[in-house]
């Protein structure tokens, strides 16, 4: 048997499971609303894990992670598009922030955006005040926390995305 029948492992039922669930690039290219960009989204580099296209990816993914509140996988995908990023990781990555754990994400970059502001703590409400006078109070630390969340998590994510690549290879070739 040659080595690199040796070198295929097995894939696990659910790795067979989610293959088939999630859609192929062709059938995203043949969708209506996407014909308009089918030609970009048929690149290779934005499907293939290559470890440069792999690393934009988490770049991005993790910075509309925490840029935007909804829609973040949208943006992905087009900055994806134009920086030339891997499209699924960068998508996957964005499910940091999702409706379970948005509250805690929010609550720490509020944590974060008034430790850096140096921002007192919210002032107790009028009886009444909505949901607006509210939010005006925490806003600004929050937005500023997330920011620092996106820039500071995409900077890390693509640095650490471009180690650890390096760190399989020298493994591989060590192990050679």
């Amino acid at each position: 048997m040659s080595t690199s029948k040796k070198a295929v492992r097995k894939s696990s039922h659910w790795e067979d499971r989610l293959r088939a669930s999630l859609p192929t690039r062709e059938v995203l290219v043949a969708h209506p609303w996407l014909k308009p960009v089918a030609h970009r989204l048929l690149d290779p580099q934005l499907w293939r894990l290559q470890h440069e296209a792999v690393a934009r990816g988490v770049a991005i993914g993790i910075f509309w992670a925490f840029a935007l509140p909804v829609a973040q996988i949208l943006a992905a995908v087009v900055f994806c598009v134009w920086w030339r990023g891997n499209i699924a990781v960068a998508a996957g990555l964005t499910l940091i922030t999702n409706p379970f754990t948005i509250g805690f994400w929010l609550w720490l970059a509020y944590r974060v955006g008034s430790l850096v502001m140096v921002a007192p703590p919210p002032a107790p409400l009028a009886e009444g005040a909505g949901v607006l006078a509210w939010l005006a109070s925490v806003g600004a630390p929050t937005i500023l926390g997330m920011g620092i969340f996106a820039v500071g998590g995409a900077a890390a994510g693509y640095v650490i995305a471009k180690l650890a690549w390096r760190v399989r290879i020298w493994l591989k070739r060590r192990n050679r």
